[in-house]
């Protein structure tokens, strides 16, 4: 029984190698993989899931949990669990998913971006009401981002005589459209160097 365990482990470290391995390779040198095909699939599912395609995310994981070694198919299925609890917004069963699979758990802020999401732009497996009150919420957003920006332009320009509503608007528009953008690729870098840090780790 005990050489069984033993084996049983270095097949899942042989699965996560192979992950690790593969990590670096475009979407379609992953689909043309064959030699470790149940990791390939699983980092396309994973990248499905970090678009929020859960669709396409839980029919990569069912393809590589099919294409799987039994004794790598439990890791695999922690994976898909953490991967389509990302792409359907899922936070608390993300963060538990995170957690069996031996990683660090999304931060706090991460989280409540995550809920604030799944809010604004519900899976496309929720209800009717649940998408009118995303679409209710993300045009009530805009209102409050127009007036901080119309705020701010406003508040800027008094030294100088102050600005017309028009202009102010038009103003405000651009201005929270670049903050919107700045934050948007301070955000990338940040999961850039993570997934760097992720990849660099194992060999270290």
């Amino acid at each position: 029984m005990p050489p069984k365990q033993r084996q049983v482990k270095i097949e899942q470290r042989g699965a996560l190698a192979a992950i690790q391995a593969l990590q670096q390779r475009s979407d379609e040198e992953l689909a043309a993989e064959t030699k470790h095909k149940a990791a390939a699939l699983a980092i396309l599912g994973a990248r499905a899931s970090e678009r929020f395609d859960a669709e396409q995310a839980r029919a990569y994981f069912q393809r590589a949990i099919a294409a799987a070694r039994p004794q790598e198919r439990m890791q695999i299925r922690r994976m898909a669990d953490a991967s389509l609890a990302l792409a359907e917004r899922r936070a608390g069963d993300l963060k538990q998913a995170v957690e069996r699979l031996g990683q660090t758990p999304p931060s706090g802020r991460q989280m409540l971006a995550l809920r604030a999401m799944g809010l604004l732009l519900p899976p496309s497996s929720a209800g009717v009401l649940a998408r009118v009150r995303g679409i209710l919420l993300i045009i009530l957003l805009i209102v409050v981002l127009l007036a901080l920006g119309l705020g701010v332009v406003e508040l800027i320009s008094l030294p100088f005589g102050g600005i017309g509503v028009a202009p102010g608007v038009l103003l405000g528009l651009i201005l929270v459209a670049i903050v919107v953008a700045v934050l948007i690729m301070v955000g990338r870098r940040r999961r850039d160097k993570a997934r760097a840090t992720a990849g660099a780790g194992p060999g270290r």
